[in-house]
């Protein structure tokens, strides 16, 4: 009996280790909100820019009133593909165009108001500005988004249930004649003083109800499923607060929306707050987009052209807002000639530089890694996934290890100023926090401290360090999923 009873607990101990052992092989659940297959894509674009042109441009204002005579917009020497190889030489992947401001001109030849760029008499009224630009980003292997002004100072029904027809018939046209969209892009521009007309007056809508955003927002998804939605309180994309180009410090992918009003929380209803921070465990993953103009303003000003941020500053911004897990819109103004004056044309090609230049190098895959923990016996969760070029390959511990540390030995000490870590998003945001530290004086010093790592966490030091041993220590509320580890040295000088 004695041996039945010995024989069955040798049974039931193996079934368990092996049980065990399974489940430790196998990929860990997601934890929290995750992200769609189209915020995957948004994420993987990283930076795009926001082209601003139309009448504005010629008649030396930031915001039209809807007046503006079609002839107005002549550009001499309008050259889609010069503004897009510009972006693309800076690093950015897709362009997002202004297809109608909120003046109402509409820069393509639509149906539905007589404001567009057929009236006017640049290529003799045959142009077609969104068509050029879809057609250069094409060419240059860049992805393609439009932003409609959902505020229209020119159109007459402006208001009324009319208007909110029109819009969607514009949405309607554009979403089926230029090709595949990765953006679908709105603001919270509603309402004001107008020409309307010639009705010339003051119109204020609802923002929250007058578009009824949520009906409206059923033409793209029905039109261009792979597009990511962005307004400030964006389906797929959100608001992060500013138009200054960065993120708090702490800065979740996951947010829960509060409104501002009792209705639910939506475009003109909601509380700004936490839109630039999001919210630990929310409800929704809605990553932000962090929108500048490259210049002090979204339209071209001519004296603005020593104004022109530097490569300096325009790193500093990609640190804190795609080094902060979000997107970064980069705002280009073309001339009145149709072109990016030259002091964009080298800023943009130097921050390119700039760019690959400092990530050319990840120190990480010179050293010698360990790991506190890892998940299984194979390789599908080692360390070899940390320093590979797959976004979403990484290393785990097992299910009951929620601190763990990651440490880089090197021959001979090393110099860096950047470390980067990427989470792998497919399982949802998942650290809490990290560490940095490095081994001075036969001891672990700290050097660094970040949460909210997601998609993208770039931690810039102020000041260079040197070490032979960098630590990082992590911790999470479950198992600890870490996709990729970057030490960099940024230029002495930029």
């Amino acid at each position: 009996m004695n041996l039945i009873k010995k024989n069955l607990l040798t049974l039931m101990t193996s079934l368990f280790v092996s049980f065990h052992a399974q489940a430790q092989s196998t990929p860990p659940k997601p934890y929290g909100a995750i992200p769609t297959a189209r915020q995957l894509k948004w994420h993987e674009t990283e930076m795009y820019c926001l082209i601003h042109f139309g009448p504005i441009t010629f008649t030396g204002e930031q915001r039209g009133f809807g007046d503006a005579d079609p002839n107005v917009f002549n550009p001499s020497k309008l050259d889609a593909g010069q503004i897009v190889k510009a972006a693309k030489a800076g690093g950015f992947r897709g362009i997002i165009l202004v297809a109608k401001h909120h003046d109402g001109f509409h820069m393509w030849p639509t149906k539905v108001s007589k404001y567009n760029i057929s009236a006017s008499s640049w290529r003799n009224g045959k142009g077609d500005v969104v068509k050029e630009f879809q057609m250069a980003c094409k060419k240059e292997g860049l992805k393609f988004g439009l932003y409609n002004s959902p505020w229209d100072r020119n159109n007459l029904n402006y208001g009324s249930a009319a208007y909110v027809d029109d819009y969607r018939n514009e949405l309607k046209e554009l979403y089926s004649n230029y090709g595949p969209l990765f953006m679908s892009w709105h603001d919270g521009a509603n309402g004001g003083d107008g020409f309307y007309g010639g009705k010339k007056e003051q119109r204020k809508v609802d923002p929250g109800s007058y578009y009824d955003w949520l009906n409206t927002w059923k033409i793209t998804r029905k039109l261009q499923p792979d597009a990511a939605i962005f307004s400030d309180a964006g389906l797929d994309v959100r608001w992060v607060g500013n138009e200054e180009g960065f993120a708090p410090e702490t800065s979740w992918s996951t947010i829960t929306l509060k409104s501002t009003d009792t209705r639910p929380a939506m475009p003109g209803f909601i509380d700004t707050k936490n839109l630039g921070s999001g919210t630990r465990n929310g409800k929704k993953w809605i990553p932000f987009e962090a929108d500048v103009p490259l210049r002090p303003n979204w339209f071209y000003d001519a004296d603005d052209d020593d104004n022109v941020k530097s490569v300096e500053k325009l790193f500093e911004i990609y640190c804190t807002s795609v080094g902060r897990g979000g997107g970064l819109d980069l705002g280009l103004s073309p001339n009145k000639e149709g072109l990016l004056h030259q002091n964009d044309v080298e800023v943009l090609s130097k921050f390119g530089i700039l760019l690959k230049e400092v990530f050319a190098n990840n120190l990480a895959k010179k050293a010698k890694i360990s790991v506190s923990d890892t998940r299984g016996a194979g390789k599908q969760f080692d360390i070899s996934k940390l320093t590979d070029t797959d976004r979403y390959s990484y290393w785990a511990t097992k299910n009951n290890i929620h601190k763990a540390s990651v440490q880089l030995s090197y021959s001979k000490p090393i110099q860096f100023s950047i470390i980067q870590l990427r989470e792998n998003i497919k399982l949802g945001q998942r650290i809490d926090n990290v560490k940095v530290q490095i081994f001075n004086n036969n001891q672990w010093e700290e050097i660094a401290e970040a949460t909210s790592i997601g998609a993208n966490k770039i931690i810039r030091l102020k000041s260079a360090q040197t070490a032979d041993k960098i630590r990082i220590l992590i911790s999470a509320p479950v198992s600890i999923t870490l996709s990729d580890v970057g030490i960099y040295q940024e230029p002495i000088k930029i």
